[in-house]
């Protein structure tokens, strides 16, 4: 009985070898296979026949089985088992290996040596575990790291992260050239090794009050990485979560053209307020050579008229001043004196003039007044009324005083207050639209939202790791529902954040293929949605448009997004990318789908942020998308627009601008 049982046992143990979850296999430092179950050979889609053809007697070889072509993967796992014979062990590797039919997954190799009674080196004993899942999540979330600092590199601004031993943790291209450095030669270093010996005493103390939890915000000059000064607004935010301060966050901002703008409009009012003082004496010297000269009444011309508004008595001042001899004007109306206003109404303001100095006893004028010569002179007549003591009319004075040089300097003033008040104007539009985009909105959603739900969702894992599932099932699903709504609540705030980052990021028109462009997104979402059977029908021959790519990518990413999406639940799906004729220099496409669609008239706010047309049990999402498609569409000066209906598919239309040397192009 006791052999019978021996034999069973060794039975069994072959078959949980063979059916173990995972990959089990021996290699000889050879790389030749000693022994391998029926899991990873299911995995590499061979049988043990086939492992017979690849033997040569010795055993397969393993590089061969799994057709391990990458010279990197092999010499990891040469050195795996070299380490392995060496030290009696080894730290786990990640493959990818190959099956019979060309596709590929990632494994984890876990191995401990098998030696004999005298010591000596016989076979590895390696677990393989099926990683693939795990490889691709870490692929994409590197993809995304690359993703965001290629979106910080686009930054103006320098931004930098420094921990709280004062080690740069991180930071954008724009703070590394800042000190003529690369990002690579910044991170990982000291603060002291970044900033110059004469900089650090004013920055460590605002570095301790940041460590603090103190957030600072101040102007500063700092040398460029060529030595020539900048102006820079400095903000400091600590690094704050649970419950202490791990570092520090420091932005730069340039504003060495806004200082030169304060600067220009200083100068400027210094060089106006001393052009004015310069009139000012002048004119003074003016005034106080006409009083001077008042006894000469020199500047001023004073004559009569009589009743019926002819030139009665004319002075020694009138004839200075005007030119006319007596037996010239004698008799004459004012017309030959004062210039109308409008040569067609000539005589009717000299009217009106008298009309009302008779009426109310006194006018006044100020125009043009002409002089014997032919030329003219700015003037200011006084009108007034003589009267005897019984009220009849003897006649009407004039005085007539020359402003020209008053006019001359009004004018010029005007011109100078005109110039600058539109240049100011326009300066302080531009700034304070940067300054509200950038810190009105940016700091207190990133660092006030981001913390509690952080708390929220931690708290919520540690209290499903304490509770038992069989007995507090409906308490689990509360708790799940709850870090739920706060990872949407998280991408909402990223959405936010992405919305207002859009509207301060600057463009930089270059010329966008976008068939390569689309094609890649295309590859993407095929990926994502497999094994989903979709129809893509995209036109090889999409134009060439003015624009940032990354931008782009991210506006047409997520409208077939939104496409793949929306056609989840039809047999057949078919989407479709295509553009419409060109007109006057604008490039329109169009993204088409056969899909749910939606009630056009009821998405009043389809392009509002967290504003969905459909239940999010129906379909994920948190309604951000089209919010930020059609802002980055705006920036570039476009247009996003949709055609849709229930039942009916939807047809997304961007319309974008032709690249300027194709509109130069006959």
């Amino acid at each position: 009985m006791q052999p019978a049982s021996s034999e069973r046992a060794i039975v069994e143990g072959h078959a949980l070898w063979d059916d173990a979850p995972c990959g089990l296999l021996a290699l000889d430092t050879g790389l030749r296979v000693q022994a391998i179950n029926d899991t990873l050979l299911g995995w590499l889609g061979h049988n043990r026949a086939d492992i017979e053809g690849l033997s040569s007697g010795a055993g397969a070889d393993f590089p061969t089985l799994a057709h391990l072509r990458d010279e990197s993967d092999l010499r990891q796992l040469r050195d795996h088992l070299h380490e392995l014979r060496t030290h009696g062990r080894a730290l786990p590797i990640t493959l990818r290996l190959f099956g019979k039919d060309g596709a590929f997954f990632t494994v984890e190799l876990i191995s401990h040596a098998v030696r004999d009674a005298s010591g000596r080196f016989l076979r590895s004993h390696t677990a393989a575990v099926d990683v693939t899942g795990r490889d691709r999540i870490e692929r994409q979330i590197i993809a995304r790291l690359r993703l965001l600092q290629a979106i910080t590199d686009r930054t103006p601004s320098r931004l930098a992260y420094y921990d709280k031993d004062l080690v740069c943790r991180f930071c954008n291209a724009a703070y590394a050239a800042g000190y003529g450095l690369s990002p690579d030669e910044v991170i990982g270093i000291d603060l002291s090794r970044v900033l110059s010996p004469e900089v650090l005493p004013e920055v460590l103390p605002r570095v301790a009050k940041a460590l603090n939890g103190e957030s600072l915000s101040h102007e500063a000059e700092r040398p460029g990485a060529d030595g020539t000064p900048h102006y820079y607004e400095v903000h400091y935010l600590p690094d704050s979560h649970d419950g202490g301060v791990h570092g520090f966050f420091i932005e730069l901002i340039d504003i060495t053209e806004r200082r030169r703008t304060e600067d220009f409009v200083f100068n400027a009012n210094l060089d106006l307020e001393e052009r004015v003082a310069q009139r000012s004496a002048e004119l003074h010297a003016s005034e106080q050579r006409f009083r001077l000269m008042s006894h000469a009444i020199r500047d001023h011309a004073i004559f009569f008229l009589d009743p019926d508004g002819g030139v009665a008595d004319w002075t020694d001042s009138a004839q200075r001043l005007h030119g006319f001899d007596r037996g010239q004007i004698l008799g004459r109306s004012l017309d030959a004196l004062f210039e109308p206003q409008d040569e067609q109404l000539a005589g009717a303001d000299t009217q009106v003039m008298l009309d009302v100095c008779l009426e109310e006893g006194h006018a006044e004028h100020e125009g043009w007044s002409h002089r014997q010569n032919g030329t003219r002179f700015w003037s200011h007549a006084t009108l007034t009324a003589l009267r005897n003591e019984q009220g009849e009319l003897q006649g009407v004075s004039v005085i007539t005083r020359d402003l020209t040089e008053s006019k001359r300097l009004a004018d010029v003033m005007a011109r100078l207050n005109e110039e600058l008040q539109h240049r100011v104007t326009e300066r302080t539009r531009q700034l304070d639209a940067a300054n509200r985009d950038l810190d009105a909105f940016s700091y207190t959603v990133a660092h006030d939202l981001r913390a509690p739900l952080r708390h929220i969702g931690q708290y919520v894992t540690l209290t499903q790791e304490g509770l038992d599932p069989a007995q507090h099932h409906e308490l689990l699903q509360f708790q799940t529902a709850i870090g739920n709504a706060g990872k949407r609540m998280g991408q909402m705030i990223d959405g936010l954040l992405e919305y207002a980052r859009l509207g301060r990021v600057a463009i930089e028109p270059v010329p966008v293929s976008l068939t390569p462009l689309i094609m890649g997104i295309v590859g993407r979402l095929r990926a994502e949605n497999a094994p989903r059977e979709i129809e893509w029908v995209i036109d090889p021959a999409l134009p060439v448009v003015a624009g940032d790519p990354i931008l782009l990518a991210e506006v047409f990413g997520q409208l077939l997004d939104n496409a793949a999406k929306f056609t989840r639940r039809v047999p057949q799906a078919r989407i479709e990318v295509g553009q419409l004729p060109t007109v006057g220099g604008v490039r329109t496409l169009f993204v088409r789908d056969n899909g749910v669609g939606f009630d056009l008239a009821k998405a009043k706010s389809l392009f509002v942020m967290f504003q969905r047309q459909h239940h999010s049990m129906d379909y994920d999402g948190v309604g951000m998308g089209l919010a930020l498609a059609q802002r980055v569409v705006q920036r570039h000066g476009g247009r996003l627009w949709c055609e849709t209906a229930p039942d009916q598919g939807c047809t997304f239309f961007v319309e974008l601008p032709a690249p300027a040397t194709d509109l130069a192009l006959p």
